[in-house]
């Protein structure tokens, strides 16, 4: 039995202190008691009323006096269709008739002195016809145009060069009085 108490004491000594470390119990954390909710007033400074911003009376932007002073609208020798280089000048024509829509224009057709006398008249026309279209297109309206074509008979220059025979195939812009 001396054997056995050798080994038992240890053992037992193991098992109490095991006991007594499982047995102990666990002390309770006490939750600290939430302060009182102390009520806080706050206290918003008060700012004056915003004043609505200020609105200037929108004046309409001023209206721009019209440019009347168009380019002549040229053409290739007994041709009515519109050189690419006239579209920028219509186009400025178009916004400057646009700005007065009471305003009439004159589209005055001319030729140069080359082919019949007929033939310059009726190409004349067609021209003067051409720049009416575009200018349509472009939003005006076709009743504030008058066509007339003059053929050869108005040149405003000579018919001797081709420089100048290329001069006479136009068409005017003009204001009716």
């Amino acid at each position: 039995m001396r054997l056995n108490r050798f080994f038992l004491a240890p053992a037992l000594a193991g098992l109490l202190s095991l006991t007594l470390y499982s047995c102990k119990t666990k002390k309770l954390a006490a939750k600290p008691a939430p302060d009182p909710v102390v009520e806080q007033k706050v206290t918003a400074v008060e700012k004056a009323p915003e004043k609505p911003p200020v609105q200037e009376e929108e004046k309409p932007a001023p209206v721009q006096k019209p440019d009347y002073n168009f380019s002549n609208v040229q053409f290739e020798f007994n041709s009515d269709v519109l050189k690419t280089s006239s579209f920028q000048i219509l186009d400025k024509a178009a916004r400057e008739i646009k700005k007065d829509p009471s305003v009439k224009f004159s589209l005055n057709g001319h030729s140069s002195a080359e082919g019949t006398v007929e033939h310059n008249m009726s190409l004349s026309v067609d021209r003067a016809n051409a720049v009416k279209s575009y200018l349509v297109n472009a939003g005006i309206d076709g009743s504030r145009f008058t066509v007339t074509g003059f053929g050869a008979t108005k040149p405003i220059t000579s018919n001797d060069t081709e420089a100048g025979r290329a001069l006479n195939r136009r068409v005017e812009l003009t204001v009716n009085p």
